[in-house]
């Protein structure tokens, strides 16, 4: 048991000793006989109990008045614990008397003992309860069936009036900041005051004191003021002892997320010290843990209800939000405009956020992660969105060298999946990244092993690195429906565009015109014709599928898909000067979802009977889904500049209602 130790018995003398509950104490009895001594008994007051340890099991018979006698054997040990807490020091008493041979008594030894309780207590099977004592609190592990308490990373701010985030100060301005804290339970048993030479401190390892931070109310009765007594500058309290039954309540607070550096774990120990004189540093006769694991940040997939949209209010996109708001209406969620004072000129919100939760079985808040790729909006997210229950989390490179595959177009999440029969209940993570072999552009380390060290979407990396600007998003995305699947992967496909084309260039609508009313800066006629027999483009676009074929097939493993369950986009892409494929007309792939209410890039497609062919046949992939499809014009406000709707915009979304505990990764 932990805190079992052993006691040095001398015969002549009575020493005093402090036993935990639920420890044992060990004396060795052959060490403290008197010489000529060959058996011993044994008394003890009704709160002992004691077991004798003899190499013989034989009994020597029992003197008048002295109980049970055992031969002195070397070896001989006395093992003695206590059941219930003393009410007051020395209240309980272990005799030795030791025998010569006929049964002469000769010496005692003795042993005063106080009984203490003493745990330190966590929410270890995670029901919002903190028991007494479990067995599992000093443990973690995954799976419904698993246990171990949970922490929450105070990364969101009460007080309007700090700078930091909760996790930043060590002082609790209000009660809601200790509602974000895990409550850890210090329950003591005993006499009104310990005996002299005993303490009871509460500390953490070095190595962990910049991850937990640890609560306590000072002056109880002024004001409940909490003060941080376990942190990045504390690294043990003294605890006071109260005396009878006790139940100290300490607030946890995690400091920070997981990591390459961090796994997540941390733990906090109570000791009992004791010193054995004046001048003898205090050593532990006793240690209790607990361990928790920090709540991990999770993103969200398109098929979760959105709750918030998010848009920069420019110049030259006045039609574009009045479109976003209808849509935003309709699909019952609530759109937020961020002006031009906070925006400062940069439209692309997606690229500089993106949202997630954490979760914790007392509490859950959404995290906005912001990306190293800073802009104009770089004082948005603290600005804007830090605040009472709503977190932040960033990470910046101190060494790479940032690009385009830094913001977060490039960071998407999809659905819950099932691979290979492993289960991925918060769906999987995926980045883009540079093609395996080359040496070409990347997310910044930090950022993908912050990503990784969550543990709760593995992550995947598709290949990116042949589009202009690099993202994820202008080649993949996910729609909800309401089949068995709950989803479909929707691809921008060249390879499905050349087909439609064909098809209606067979129809006789060779001469359909492409991009009426596009208010872009290239205004040439241009036909299905023209598109087809334009051999320069369809190489480009043959390179194109080759690349999102490439992924298509990753993807397909990862998120163990099936060709059912992918949908092809018409799209078409041209090459820039440096050999990176953009858009050729806006992207539809590069969509808003807000539930089944779709804010779709408008194509300027060929029109045929007063219709766009590519929206028709958009809407007939879609929406016999049960999906709705609305086409937004963003040449002007985002395609022109490389970007799309979604990039304009950015979307919070409700949590799973899946639990991350349950997850086994």
């Amino acid at each position: 048991m932990p805190g079992d130790r052993t006691l040095r018995l001398q015969h002549g003398n009575r020493i005093e000793a402090l036993c935990v509950l639920g420890t044992c104490i060990s004396a060795d009895v052959y060490g403290a006989a008197p010489a000529g001594a060959v058996s011993f008994s044994v008394k003890h007051t009704e709160g002992v109990n004691v077991e004798v340890r003899c190499q013989s099991p034989a009994e020597v018979g029992p003197a008048p008045g002295s109980g049970t006698r055992w031969p002195l054997d070397k070896g001989t040990v006395l093992r003695f614990s206590m059941s219930r807490a003393s009410t007051e020091v020395n209240d309980n008493k272990v005799t030795v008397s030791f025998y010569a041979e006929g049964g002469q008594p000769i010496n005692q030894a003795g042993v005063f003992l106080t009984g203490i309780g003493i745990s330190l207590d966590v929410d270890a099977d995670r029901d919002g309860v903190v028991e007494k004592n479990s067995p599992n609190k000093a443990s973690w592990t995954w799976g419904p069936e698993g246990h171990g308490a949970i922490l929450l990373v105070s990364c969101d701010k009460e007080n309007p009036f700090t700078v930091a985030s909760d996790c930043d100060d060590e002082r609790v301005f209000s009660r809601e900041d200790l509602l974000d804290m895990s409550r850890m339970v210090l329950r003591t048993e005993g006499p009104q005051r310990l005996p002299r030479g005993y303490e009871i401190i509460l500390y953490i390892p070095v190595s962990e004191a910049d991850k937990v931070g640890v609560f306590y109310v000072q002056n109880p009765f002024f004001g409940q003021r909490y003060m941080q007594v376990l942190g990045r500058r504390k690294l043990y309290h003294t605890v006071q002892y109260t005396g009878g039954a006790a139940e100290l309540d300490f607030f946890v607070e995690g400091l920070r997320f997981p990591d390459d550096t961090f796994p997540g774990l941390v733990s906090i120990h109570v000791s009992l010290l004791e010193t054995l004189s004046e001048g003898i540093p205090h050593a532990p006769i006793f240690t209790d843990t607990v361990m928790f694991r920090v709540a991990p940040w999770i993103m969200t997939p398109n098929t979760l209800a959105p709750v918030n949209v998010f848009v920069c209010s420019m110049k030259d996109n006045y039609l574009f939000i009045k479109e976003i708001k209808n849509l935003v209406n309709k699909a019952g969620c609530d759109l937020k405009v961020c002006f031009g004072y906070i925006n400062r000129g940069d439209r692309w919100m997606q690229d500089e956020i993106e949202f997630g939760y954490t979760h914790a079985p007392h509490k859950s808040f959404p995290v906005v992660l912001d990306s190293p790729q800073d802009g104009g909006l770089e004082r948005f997210p603290i600005k804007d969105l830090l605040g009472p229950d709503f977190g932040y989390v960033s990470r910046e490179p101190l060494f790479e060298a940032i690009t385009s595959l830094d913001s977060f177009g490039n960071l998407e999440v999809s659905p819950p999946v099932t691979v290979a029969g492993k289960e991925y209940p918060l769906g999987r993570i995926l980045i883009g990244s540079s093609f395996p072999i080359s040496a070409g552009r990347r997310m910044t380390r930090i950022v993908r092993d912050f990503l990784c060290a969550q543990q709760v979407q593995a992550p995947v990396e598709l290949y990116s690195d042949w589009l202009a600007v690099g993202h994820v998003d202008e080649f993949v995305t996910f729609v909800p429906t309401s089949d068995k699947k709950r989803f479909r992967m929707l691809m921008a496909s060249p390879a499905a565009c050349y087909k439609l084309f064909r098809e209606k260039q067979k129809e006789g609508q060779g001469e359909a015109t492409m991009f009426k009313g596009y208010s872009g800066t290239d205004t040439k006629r241009v036909t299905i014709n023209k598109v087809l027999s334009n051999n320069i483009l369809m190489q480009q676009n043959q390179y194109v599928q080759r690349c999102i074929d490439w992924n298509r097939d990753v993807l397909k493993k990862e998120l163990g898909l099936l060709e059912e369950d992918i949908i092809d986009l018409p799209a078409l892409f041209k090459l820039d000067k440096q050999g990176k494929a953009v858009p050729y007309f806006p992207n539809m792939v590069t969509m808003i979802v807000l539930a089944k209410d779709l804010g779709i890039p408008k194509p300027f497609g060929p029109i045929m009977g007063g219709e766009c062919c590519l929206e028709r046949q958009t809407r007939c992939l879609l929406e016999p889904l049960g999906l709705r499809c609305r086409f937004l014009e963003d040449v002007c406000s985002y395609h022109g500049r490389l970007g799309e709707v979604r990039c304009g915009t950015n979307v919070q979304r409700r949590p799973f209602a899946f639990k991350w505990w349950h997850v086994t990764p």
